[in-house]
């Protein structure tokens, strides 16, 4: 009974995050020949949920890029806050019901897109990717992944980690754990847990629900593994198997050492809680590493960080990208906002203030933090899969 509790509660969490992927996948526009013709190149609104933060601080970064890049396209901020992508998302859907696309919108690329694929509202930019040189500029498996059916229909302006254990030393030494200590699997760190708990702050910080799907996927990736993980959307890994359902045991573990306050935050107040030493640890994709960095923190003075237990060796995978829509009034103005977006320039400025690694392989990454340097040999080195809670899987 306990077992099917279990895997009826990770499965209707699982339900809540591709919902939301149902929510960003609805209707899109653009023009049929990547924006060489038709409409003026004069502005371009550009749709995204960076409207705080560190990823307003990115979106900003690249912004300036575009300005020197296109002096005579006036950029407009279509950013929505709220619910990490959540409300633009509902609000996007309702635009391209309504025949009102933007100019471009911020989509997780993979899976993601498929629904605005299938529904014809976005436009094929291949032959954007020759006239600006990326299929020699992105590696050949981050190519595979954007391909549907032979066409590419995003830009994608980085590559994100979602895998990722982010934890405060102090609050792990006053636990009497060793800092530098990583968890070779789910169970060890479970031990870890239990001595932070002792102490009375909370072991692990997580906050809204696709906060919480992200942690269910690097359980079951620890757990099945890069192939069996992946088997789960394909269908060669069955949800109802022995191995699937403790892991979702795991995962109910796991959420017993979380903060009671979980539904109501965000995952900038779940990491807030590693910075401010409430927390041991939390796990969060790779644009945390931006909000230790404005923190002022230094690894691993002040924070450290390591895969999830049980997923050393493989890189969860996600990745922001920018899409031209069916009918979008000013396609010239998309077509520039993409050219920087797939730029060198555009993204190292962009990656360097977001924490995320340039999906070129040519930007400059020389002045890139420590952290990033290691997600850069990681994406290049490890076996890649791609994350259920950002629209990858």
């Amino acid at each position: 009974m306990r077992r099917t509790r279990v895997l009826m509660a990770a499965a209707g969490i699982a339900a809540a995050s591709m919902a939301l992927a149902g929510c960003s996948g609805g209707s899109d526009g653009g023009s049929t020949d990547g924006g060489t013709d038709g409409g003026s190149g004069g502005e371009v609104e550009v749709f995204t949920w960076w409207a705080a933060g560190t990823e307003k601080a990115g979106l900003d970064a690249l912004v300036e890029v575009f300005g020197e890049q296109h002096p005579d396209v006036e950029f407009i901020n279509g950013a929505v806050a709220g619910g990490a992508g959540s409300a633009a998302k509902d609000l996007l859907q309702s635009r391209l019901q309504a025949g009102d696309p933007p100019d471009t919108f911020q989509a997780h690329a993979g899976a993601e897109l498929q629904d605005y694929i299938d529904a014809a509202q976005v436009e094929d930019v291949s032959d954007l990717y020759e006239e600006f040189g990326l299929t020699e500029a992105f590696p050949q498996d981050l190519l595979d992944r954007l391909t549907v059916d032979g066409a590419i229909y995003s830009v994608p302006a980085n590559i994100h980690r979602a895998n990722v254990v982010w934890a405060n030393p102090g609050v792990l030494e006053e636990a009497g754990l060793d800092p530098e200590a990583e968890y070779a699997s789910i169970d060890d760190w479970i031990e870890a847990m239990e001595a932070v708990k002792e102490t009375g702050k909370t072991p692990l910080s997580v906050a809204t629900t696709w906060t919480q799907v992200n942690l269910l996927e690097t359980v079951l990736l620890a757990d099945l593994g890069a192939e069996g993980y992946e088997g789960l959307w394909t269908g060669d890994t069955d949800w109802t198997g022995s191995d699937v359902t403790d892991s979702l045991e795991h995962f109910e573990t796991l959420m017993s050492f979380t903060n009671t306050d979980r539904d109501g935050l965000d995952w900038p107040d779940a990491t807030q809680q590693i910075i401010d030493g409430q927390a041991a640890f939390n796990v969060m994709g790779d644009w945390a590493e931006a909000s230790f960095a404005e923190a002022g923190f230094e690894a691993p003075t002040d924070y450290v960080y390591f895969p999830v237990p049980g997923t050393d060796g493989v890189f969860d995978f996600l990745a922001d990208s920018f899409t031209l829509p069916v009918g979008a009034p000013h396609p010239d103005g998309v077509k520039a906002w993409l050219e920087t977006v797939g730029s060198a320039d555009g993204q190292t400025a962009f990656n360097q203030a977001k924490g995320s690694i340039p999906a070129r392989t040519d930007a400059d990454t020389s002045e890139f933090g420590a952290y990033q340097q290691t997600a850069i040999t990681s994406f290049a080195e490890d076996t890649i899969v791609s994350s259920l809670a950002h629209g990858a899987a």
